[in-house]
């Protein structure tokens, strides 16, 4: 609790230093929020500065903010005037509504996710499952701004079936709730799905099979047994939504909470920032405390007494040679483009459709998509594997020290990443590695909590406690035992979230965190496309289509590469001449004590 106060009281001591931190004038970047037109004369700037108190310093405003608080009372805007704690209660109710319907969105798209493993594993045939998961990469990859682009001006505007604008009723609801709830759900569906085959391979599943057991109710069990550790995933799920959302809001026009934090960011309005990000971290202590209840009430027994068995499959996936194909496929659009000039501009040329001079057509400006994506995707990539690899080794070695990063999980991702991204830029400066860095301040934390939450099933399992028994100290069961059935899900969870990442990244560039126009940032590609996206859809399906490919080829690397074989030999044998009969060698009988009853054939070297 003492460290959960202390990173609470941190965090919010680092808001009030924003303004200082950023190296601005507050008064000009208020009078500023307040009316863009008036003229930022030395008077009126005074005058501001003795209404807000501003020459009082950073640490006596914050100490009248917090007494006030205690009060009940956390101050006026700065902008409006209007009273702190009804417009942030009223706007966290909005975004705890359109939670709720983005939870029922994801929960759905969980199901369909898993239903052919749940299908599959329940009848014993797990064996047979191919290789899939590529559309769930392709949705997951996909970026909410995106999503709720196309719900809006298809499903909204052109269809007319539902309103794309405004917060009026449950009809408002359902659009936001679908370009939040898709790829969240994705993301949490292929988590699950990655954990369900190791708990239909545990002795009770097997055993439930061979009694005749219904399979729903195998299937049943087996989600019930995999959802302890999906719970902190899900509770980090739920405070992204009421506090990361910003995107959506802004698009349908949404008064939530996100929405509210962003603009008092920008507006260095910082009682309402203040209050506003100290709800997102109780919001968020709240949800990791009931993923913890949770998990305690589904196998809270089973973690006491060491009774569970491993998750971790043995045995890696099959290899596959889809991420050849989708690696060349990327592979073949950066080295198609890269020889194009990405700046050159032709305004002759604007918002041209596809075409042999232009493959992926042109933006607003005259210039070639192809060659723009082409030459963003190698700043965009490296940058994104780099924050993604320094992520996994944070979220691994955090994960391993649950009552350390803990409470840390649960207040840094209580912050949403443009805030993240403002803090970071007034600490460091404005520079091409500020992006980056903002991002990794948040990133580790789920693959921290995936991390910790697996680690604690496997210290309850019986074989551990076995080789503990045998004599195993901590460091050989860490290297033996807990790593390597961890690191697999939680590699495959981090590759998951390499596009979103990447996004993130070009996000906050967009925003003047980092690289600025005419840099072809994928993001910057589809935030600058938009707007145009009824004109010439090309112009952002294009670079959409890019990143889902980009998420394709991160989730099925994850299986593993393997070139396609020939149909014509077999696996560990040497193909022999096509004459020749291949005789499979003899197999010795088990001894077994019903085999006297059962007739066998023998061999006649059995006979003699």
């Amino acid at each position: 609790m003492l460290w959960r106060i202390a990173l609470t009281a941190g965090l919010v001591g680092a808001i009030g230093l924003l303004p200082w931190l950023s190296r601005t004038d507050p008064a000009l970047t208020v009078l500023k929020a307040r009316s863009a037109d008036r003229d930022p004369d030395p008077g009126t700037l005074r005058a501001i500065r003795d209404q807000l108190g501003l020459d009082d310093g950073p640490l006596v405003l914050l100490g009248r903010w917090l007494g006030g608080l205690l009060r009940g009372d956390a101050g006026t805007s700065w902008v409006s005037g209007a009273q702190v704690l009804p417009s942030v209660a009223q706007a966290l109710g909005v975004s705890l509504l359109l939670m709720t319907g983005a939870i029922v969105v994801a929960a759905v798209t969980v199901t369909v996710v898993c239903a052919r493993t749940l299908r599959l594993g329940s009848r014993g045939r797990l064996a047979t499952r191919g290789a899939g998961g590529t559309a769930t990469a392709v949705l997951a990859a996909l970026p909410e701004f995106l999503v709720a682009s196309v719900l809006a001006s298809v499903i909204g505007v052109q269809l007319g079936w539902l309103p794309a604008l405004g917060w009026y009723g449950p009809q408002w609801m359902v659009l936001p709730s679908l370009a939040l709830g898709l790829p969240a759900g994705a993301v949490l569906g292929r988590t699950l799905d990655d954990l369900l085959p190791g708990a239909f391979a545990e002795p009770w599943a097997l055993a439930a099979a061979a009694r005749g057991v219904p399979p729903k109710s195998v299937a049943r069990r087996a989600v019930r047994r995999c959802v302890p550790g999906l719970l902190p995933n899900l509770g980090l799920f739920v405070v992204g939504l009421t506090g990361g959302s910003v995107a959506v809001e802004q698009i349908f026009d949404i008064p939530g909470l996100g929405r509210l934090t962003l603009q008092s960011a920008l507006a260095q309005d910082l009682p309402v920032l203040q209050t506003g990000t100290l709800a997102l971290v109780l919001l968020a202590a709240t949800a990791g405390v009931l993923a913890r209840l949770t998990a305690r009430l589904l196998i809270g027994p089973a973690l006491r007494d060491g009774a569970l068995s491993s998750l971790h499959r043995p045995a890696p996936p099959a290899p596959r040679a889809l991420p050849l194909l989708y690696g060349a496929l990327l592979a073949a659009v950066i080295g198609i483009g890269l020889p194009r000039d990405a700046l050159a501009l032709d305004t002759l040329a604007r918002l041209q459709a596809p075409s042999p001079a232009h493959p992926f057509g042109t933006d607003a400006l005259g210039r070639d998509v192809l060659a723009r994506v082409a030459d963003g995707a190698l700043n965009t990539l490296g940058t994104a594997l780099a924050v993604s690899a320094a992520a996994l080794v944070a979220g691994l070695l955090l994960g391993l020290l649950p009552r350390l990063s803990g409470p840390l999980v649960d207040t840094v991702s209580a912050v949403p990443p443009v805030l993240a991204g403002l803090l970071v830029t007034g600490v460091t400066g404005s520079g091409p590695w500020a992006p980056a860095l903002a991002v990794g301040v948040v990133a580790w934390s789920p693959l921290a909590a995936h991390t910790s939450s697996l680690l604690r099933q496997e210290r309850a399992t019986t074989h551990l406690a076995a080789t503990r028994a045998l004599g195993a100290g901590r460091w050989y069961l860490l290297r033996h035992e807990l790593l390597p059935a961890v690191l697999p899900p939680v590699a495959r969870h981090a590759l998951l979230r390499l596009p979103g990442v990447a996004l993130s990244l070009a996000a906050l560039g967009f925003l003047g965190l980092g690289a600025q126009p005419p840099s072809p940032e994928w993001g910057l590609l589809l935030a600058e496309n938009q707007p145009y996206a009824e004109r010439a859809p090309w112009a952002v399906l294009f670079p959409a289509a890019v990143l889902a490919l980009l998420g394709a080829l991160a989730v099925t690397a994850a299986g593993g590469v393997r070139p396609p074989r020939r149909r014509g030999r077999r696996a560990g044998r040497p193909a022999g001449p096509p004459g020749d009969r291949v005789v499979p060698a003899p197999r010795q009988r088990p001894n077994r004590g019903d085999a006297l009853l059962t007739p066998a054939s023998r061999s006649p070297r059995e006979e003699r």
